[in-house]
């Protein structure tokens, strides 16, 4: 990361790739050619990515012993910029999410997911080319900060005892208290700030006319309901936002407007009103929610991509969104999309927007063209139910000049 706040990017960068679990080898191997050649077409030979395999899941445990290992840690460090595939994450006992444990590790608090329609997709609403937005999901608050105490524990007996000496009203609304497991939801000001920070900037960037802040807070008023009020004041410090009218809306001196909703209504308004938001910025569990419920109405999670970057110091991971589909593994089916557009997004984040326009485009043809994997394929009456081998074969022939 430059001075300036820029990448410097050397013409053969090192990219560290953790292939994944389940369906993530089947994935890999199709994407790998696939990306490799839309550089090759942007640059004829002028510039590559230079792979290094490090590893994680289980794949790192059969090997090492480890779920994540240190020197992974290291190497998205030292390199900044990675990709992975999917991984497992147990429910219930067992370790906690891996893919969670890289971002808090790695303080990669912007999760950037976003979500448009490829066209010939037949998805379960009427106009789903209307969806085109960039979720900025905070990633390392909320819930997902894993502070929990487990029913029945010592934990969570010592938890309710403080509680209930501390906050004795508080503890009073707690209606089972000896079979209750607790969660704490940490929400701060700075975490807020640095991811609408970044959605703003963002939307200028982009010229896109609104950021959305999605929220709960007329129920979690001192987390979701503090989310949305420190975000609007720092639109106001530092972007010099104006009120809209005796409103709350905010009107930056652009035009681009900031609008907050609450986190039910706008499950309705992406299935009412989809084009009236572009970019929208919001917490870690309601980002999760909203991405994955825009992901179904253009055709599911397999043509989602995502990134999680911390913007201050240029650290990105790029991942596929999706499980591991272990059902999948080994039998050459499952959709490559989530992983090869989060790639578009790494060759747009190091600024080699020529390869990522190729490899974007192969995509978008290809589907259009009809040749898909069996996800798509359900959705697209007449289409060719491609291996995803072959789906990469018809990728790369999209892409000869």
């Amino acid at each position: 990361m430059g001075k300036d706040g820029t990448l410097q990017v050397p013409d053969y960068p090192v990219i560290p790739h953790i292939i994944g679990d389940g369906s993530g080898p089947d994935i890999w191997a199709a994407s790998q050619r696939v990306i490799e050649l839309a550089v090759s077409v942007a640059y004829a030979g002028r510039r590559a990515l230079m792979w290094k395999e490090v590893f994680a899941g289980q794949k790192a445990f059969d090997l090492l012993g480890t779920w994540l290992p240190e020197e992974t840690l290291e190497s998205f460090r030292h390199y900044l910029v990675g990709i992975k595939g999917p991984l497992t994450t147990p429910v219930g006992g067992g370790i906690r999410s891996l893919n969670v444990a890289l971002r808090q590790e790695l303080d990669l608090y912007c999760c950037v997911r976003p979500v448009r329609y490829f066209e010939g997709i037949q998805t379960p609403v009427k106009e789903p080319q209307k969806v085109d937005m960039v979720i900025f999901r905070e990633n390392t608050e909320d819930i997902y900060a894993g502070i929990e105490f487990a029913a029945g524990s010592e934990d969570a007996a010592a938890f309710r005892e403080w509680l209930c000496a501390a906050f004795p009203e508080r503890a009073a609304k707690i209606r089972f208290p000896l079979t209750s497991g607790f969660g704490i939801k940490p929400v701060s000001r700075e975490g807020t700030e640095r991811l609408v920070r970044a959605a703003i900037r963002y939307a200028q960037q982009h010229s896109l006319p609104s950021v959305t802040l999605v929220h709960k807070g007329n129920i979690m008023k001192f987390t979701e309901g503090a989310f949305r009020d420190w975000a609007y004041e720092l639109a106001d410090r530092e972007f010099g936002a104006q009120r809209i009218g005796s409103g709350v809306w905010r009107r930056l001196p652009d035009g681009i407007i900031i609008k907050d909703c609450i986190c039910d209504a706008f499950l309705q308004e992406i299935l009412l009103h989809p084009a009236e938001h572009s970019v929208v910025a919001t917490l870690n569990l309601n980002g999760d929610y909203c991405s994955d419920a825009l992901a179904a109405q253009v055709g599911g999670i397999g043509i989602s991509p995502g990134a999680n970057i911390n913007a201050i110091t240029g650290h990105a991971i790029f991942e596929a969104t999706h499980g591991t589909a272990p059902a999948l593994a080994g039998l050459n089916k499952v959709n490559p999309c989530s992983f090869l557009l989060s790639a578009q997004m790494m060759l747009e984040y190091i600024g080699w927007k020529e390869a990522a326009d190729i490899l974007g485009q192969s995509i978008r043809r290809t589907i259009a063209d009809g040749q898909v994997t069996a996800d798509l394929a359900c959705m697209m009456p007449g289409a060719t139910e491609l291996t995803t081998s072959a789906f990469a074969d018809a990728l790369m022939e999209h892409m000869k000049p």
